[in-house]
């Protein structure tokens, strides 16, 4: 095949560009109408790409976006649901728990009785008092600790006998700041002083009102 050969002169093409009839395009070179016509072409698809197809593709990237985001949002969403039952059930259980726990805590007309079964544990198992003393009340969010210091005396073996009846208590009870010492000289008997706590439950109007964030709303 013959290759083509195009030889342009660009000089005389600019020079009857310059000196072109506006009035008259009939008397146009052949090459003038394609160069017009390509000028054209491209300006239509310069404005066409401008107003029409720059638009609509900066819409449809926010649209894909939209799209990944919302996405994203509704599994995050179907995941809490699915896990739903789970957390119903697991409440279901905490509540059931604090339930119980509540059950253990006795009503304010109930401690001195609670004081008196620890007292029976304690003459039960041998053990001579030397001290009995209720402490202030300690007040948290729904209970209240009612320490009582003590001082017994006796064998080691009565002194395990007493705690463990204390912790058979249908009610909670802890034993702290435990100390045993012996009790006198030639004697065999220890001394033990400690911290016997018991806890009541408080009415709502007992309970403390939460407490108010700082820095509240101006007028």
């Amino acid at each position: 095949m013959k290759k083509l050969s195009v030889n342009v002169d660009l000089r005389g093409a600019y020079q009857e560009l310059q000196a072109l009839d506006w009035r008259n395009p009939g008397i146009w070179s052949q090459w003038v109408y394609y160069f017009f016509s390509v000028v054209c072409a491209l300006v239509i698809l310069a404005g066409g790409y401008y107003f029409f197809y720059a638009p609509r593709s900066q819409d449809l990237v926010g649209a894909r976006t939209q799209e990944t985001e919302l996405r994203r949002t509704f599994d995050a969403k179907q995941r809490k649901v699915e896990a739903l039952g789970a957390y119903e059930k697991q409440l279901a259980e905490m509540r059931h728990t604090f339930g119980g726990m509540l059950k253990q805590l006795p009503s304010k007309s109930e401690v001195a009785s609670l004081l008196s079964d620890i007292s029976q544990a304690r003459a039960a198992s041998g053990l001579s008092e030397e001290l009995f003393q209720p402490q202030s009340e300690v007040k948290k969010d729904f209970y209240a600790e009612i320490p009582n210091r003590i001082v017994v005396i006796g064998t080691y073996h009565q002194m395990g006998q007493f705690v463990s009846a204390v912790a058979a208590l249908p009610r909670i009870v802890t034993v702290n700041q435990v100390a045993i010492t012996p009790n006198a000289k030639g004697s065999s008997d220890l001394r033990m002083s400690a911290v016997v706590t018991t806890y009541r439950y408080l009415q709502p109007n007992e309970q403390r009102a939460p407490a108010r964030r700082k820095g509240g709303r101006r007028r």
